[in-house]
């Protein structure tokens, strides 16, 4: 069947993106064929556009969706027909429809709506992964996110509280400062004009803190360093501004400190089914719970995402981002 999506041919800015028909053949072995209902941004789709995270062209973008199953290829015993599902991990979300491996298809609870399940799958389970099994968090820590407005960072201050942290979140300006303040963090830093090593020190009493979750990397590597307290975490998760720098473990103050340092990739403590169905069990549960608590900030018409991921990098946008076919 035809189907409309957003194709890009070759990588650049938001202008590469293309809206076109797309042919979506009869479901493979192992396979499902998804009609979307919602669609998630996340910032691995413009690294895939840009070419920072190479894709063979020509190719479809994004890697989150919900939506409805329409048709079941050989092989698919725990799936059906008219199900709803959400999913990550197969390239091409940006399309009213696609087929994608019933292995990565998790089933939406009945009081769970396709929206919100889009919204947060990837971004929930990151969250997930990074409290709960990365960063360990428990009540009396004191942890720090950086670029904390953005969707990640909006669940995690709320999800860190509720598991007793001190949160700490910093953004670029006064009104995302807000936003952290609003979602759970004690406090916010604002880099445009605080020094946030300085900001740690005085909030912490020169200790430091236990846990930095970075998305940013090579801009924030170095803030990190100097606001973590001996044998404290480090967990990069991501590289808006760039890789982080080479890190030489022999280097004294990383001897001296005992820093831990992780990568934490979603895709790795989710390619277990088994974990995949359990972080997104909890992801669930604290929905359900209200101790997190879903605000999609901003919608956009499938075809418009070209604008979305203008918007994104001229960073005007906070919070959650939904494109919707």
């Amino acid at each position: 069947m035809d189907v409309k999506g957003i194709v890009i041919e070759k990588t650049g800015g938001p202008s590469v993106m293309k809206w076109k028909t797309v042919n979506v053949p009869k479901p493979k072995k192992g396979q499902v064929t998804v009609r979307h209902t919602a669609v998630g941004f996340n910032f691995i789709d413009i690294n895939h556009r840009t070419g920072r995270y190479p894709l063979e062209l020509p190719t479809g973008i994004g890697s989150e969706a919900a939506g409805v199953i329409e048709a079941i290829g050989a092989g698919v015993k725990d799936l059906k027909v008219g199900q709803r599902v959400v999913y990550i991990g197969a390239v091409g979300t940006y399309a009213e429809a696609q087929n994608v491996p019933a292995g990565i298809c998790v089933p939406i609870p009945r009081d769970i709506t396709d929206e919100i399940a889009a919204a947060t799958h990837l971004k929930g389970m990151t969250v997930e992964m990074l409290v709960e099994r990365v960063g360990k968090v428990k009540k009396g820590d004191i942890v720090m996110m950086h670029s904390a407005s953005g969707g990640v960072g909006l669940l995690l201050c709320q999800w860190a509280k509720a598991r007793g942290a001190t949160v700490i979140g910093t953004a670029s300006s006064a009104s995302k400062c807000k936003e952290i303040l609003k979602a759970g963090a004690k406090y916010a830093i604002d880099t445009s004009k605080k020094d946030v090593v300085k900001e740690v020190a005085k909030i912490t009493k020169g200790a430091g803190v236990d846990t930095i979750f970075d998305p940013v990397g090579k801009d924030t590597y170095e803030i990190s360093l100097g606001c973590l307290k001996d044998r404290g975490l480090l967990a990069s998760f991501g590289g808006a501004s760039g890789p982080v720098p080479l890190v030489d473990l022999n280097e004294f103050r990383y001897m001296a400190r005992a820093w831990t340092l992780t990568r934490a990739s979603l895709f790795n403590w989710t390619a277990n089914r088994d974990d995949l169905l359990h972080s997104s069990k909890r992801v669930f549960s604290m929905i359900r719970s209200k101790k997190v608590k879903v605000k999609i900030n901003q919608r956009y018409p499938l075809k418009d995402a070209p604008k979305l991921h203008k918007d994104i990098e001229s960073r005007k946008l906070t919070g959650i981002s939904m494109l919707v076919p």
